[in-house]
């Protein structure tokens, strides 16, 4: 199995990063503005991407939440590559700025779609980033354009 690993630090609160990570309006506000589902433990999160290729998107099943700590999912439809990788988000503070550390776990193989959603992940907890200290992301379909699969 292999993972993708990420770090980013968020001048905002860890309470504001986890409300980003853990509300409808939150998740549409940084990774796709077509989001719809239960964003609490148990409940599935359907997250869906204008212009992508069937299935255009995964559903994501709540694992757990830590108020201002830590975020965890699983994915449950999509691409068949993502089917059973978990999501983490684990958040702590740090000189003035709440540290993301973003793991997506249990890949089968680190084939080219994978480097791809590894870039993506980057654009988008750059877009979390944003989000939480202007107010604005960069959700799909207004994020970065990285490559010819979008």
């Amino acid at each position: 199995m292999v993972d993708i690993l990420h770090r980013v630090g968020i001048l905002a609160t860890p309470d504001q990063v986890f409300d980003a990570l853990t509300t409808i309006d939150g998740l549409a506000g940084w990774w796709t503005v077509d989001t719809k589902g239960d964003p609490n433990p148990g409940g599935v999160i359907e997250f869906r991407f204008e212009g992508a290729p069937p299935p255009a998107g995964f559903d994501i099943r709540v694992l757990d939440t830590a108020p201002g700590r830590r975020v965890g999912w699983q994915v449950v439809a999509g691409p068949d590559e993502w089917i059973d990788t978990k999501i983490n988000f684990e958040l702590s503070e740090e000189d003035g700025f709440t540290i993301v550390l973003f793991s997506h776990t249990d890949w089968r193989e680190a084939g080219p779609f994978m480097h791809h959603c590894s870039t993506k992940w980057a654009t988008f907890l750059l877009s979390l980033k944003q989000l939480a200290e202007t107010g604005t992301g960069e959700p799909a379909p207004n994020d970065v354009k990285i490559s010819n699969w979008h």
